[in-house]
């Protein structure tokens, strides 16, 4: 059976990091793992990511929106739906619930407005399970600024009430959500919370009976 698990969390909260343990982790089962993040996971969708998060242009909050949706569109045509088709497993470095948060929350944008085209260009393609690493804000952006050397995208650049925001909004999602959304402790020692991840993937793999 093919499963999709993402990652969420806010900036600097190590999902990149665990993202990438999983990966090797299900490789060394013999799963055979796609990997894939937003915004990007396709040609498309790479370009959207560089213009969102590098490019010094200025871009609305509702453009915003409608840009990750393009290459969500895109991502889940081109790459998700074709790999879970295949009977893959697919792990993704943010998805819809990072659009809601960011966008919904972050940005004051119609929440109802963000599912109802979530479901749309989604075909209703949902996590099986979905991580959510929660982090205090100054923990995330102190991670963020050591990695990239003081270096800051659109998101990072924004202030501190915004990422309180998203925070806030990942936190609702995932008590409106407990049977899809795990909340790990992000702010423990990386390890700690890869074993803990670990634990929630070995779950799932026994949920639906795959060893």
């Amino acid at each position: 059976m093919p499963l999709f698990v993402s990652f969420e969390g806010i900036e600097g909260s190590g999902k990149t990091t665990q993202f990438e343990y999983l990966a090797g982790y299900l490789k060394n089962k013999g799963f055979n793992v796609v990997k894939t993040r937003e915004p990007g996971g396709s040609r498309l969708g790479e370009r959207v990511r560089a213009m969102l998060l590098k490019e010094e242009i200025n871009i609305s909050p509702q453009a915003e929106l409608f840009l990750i949706m393009a290459q969500r569109a895109q991502h889940v045509e081109e790459v998700i739906l074709p790999a879970l088709s295949q009977g893959k497993f697919v792990i993704c470095d943010r998805f819809i619930d990072a659009t809601v948060a960011y966008q919904g929350y972050g940005r004051g944008l119609d929440l109802e407005l963000i599912r109802y085209l979530n479901g749309i260009v989604t075909r209703n393609v949902t996590p099986h399970l979905t991580i959510l690493l929660d982090c205090d804000i100054e923990t995330g952006l102190k991670r963020k600024g050591g990695i990239r050397g003081g270096l800051k995208d659109r998101f990072e650049k924004e202030q501190r009430d915004f990422h309180e925001r998203v925070r806030k909004g990942y936190l609702e999602i995932a008590a409106c959500e407990k049977g899809r959304v795990r909340v790990i402790d992000g702010n423990r020692e990386k390890n700690l919370v890869r074993e803990e991840v670990i634990r929630s993937i070995e779950e799932i793999l026994a949920n639906y009976g795959i060893c």
